[in-house]
């Protein structure tokens, strides 16, 4: 598997899907959750309040991730997770590891080849990019050797600025 550290607009890139680092309601909101419910236009809103309807009406729970077609996006999928909040006090480093397993779990499931992840939990939610970025190598890393069938052969790190794209080129050179 291929990882990459990409700084950029993570809803222009061209690979199968894209993470958005949802909030529970899958409803939309600021950051990523926001630029990607704009850039995939109201069918992907639409899409979260089906999910909302049917098999998640309590949301989506911390750690956990859905898919959803992308729309108007260059990605076929939109693959939602949320982020431990570390402002609420979810500290535990397991469950944003949770976030990038499942997600890739998700990716495998759906057929994606090709996954871009942005800094879950690194912005409002507080966290530190750094811990951020070393959990979210290693979960990658993890996945590869446990499921090396799961179909998953690229796997980006899309970041909005260059200071949190160095701290993941430098987790991502640590191992």
């Amino acid at each position: 598997m291929q990882i990459s550290i990409v700084e950029g607009d993570i809803t222009t890139r061209n690979v199968d899907a894209i993470v958005n680092a949802a909030n529970s309601s899958l409803l939309g909101g600021g950051g990523v959750d926001g630029a990607i419910h704009r850039a995939a236009g109201p069918e992907l809103l639409e899409a979260c309040r089906e999910l909302r309807r049917s098999s998640l009406p309590g949301g989506l729970p911390t750690g956990a991730a859905v898919a959803t077609p992308g729309f108007r996006l260059p990605a076929q999928w939109v693959i939602h997770t949320v982020g431990p909040n570390l402002h609420a006090g979810q500290s535990d480093p397991k469950l944003l590891e949770s976030c990038f397993r499942e997600s890739l779990e998700i990716a495998a499931d759906v057929g994606a080849r090709s996954v871009a992840f942005p800094a879950i939990s690194a912005g409002i939610y507080g966290w530190d990019p750094r811990d951020v970025a070393t959990i979210a190598v290693d979960a990658v890393r993890s996945f590869e050797r446990t499921r090396p069938d799961s179909g998953v052969e690229l796997v980006e790190f899309v970041l909005f600025s260059s200071d949190t794209a160095e701290i993941f080129r430098v987790a991502l050179g640590r191992g």
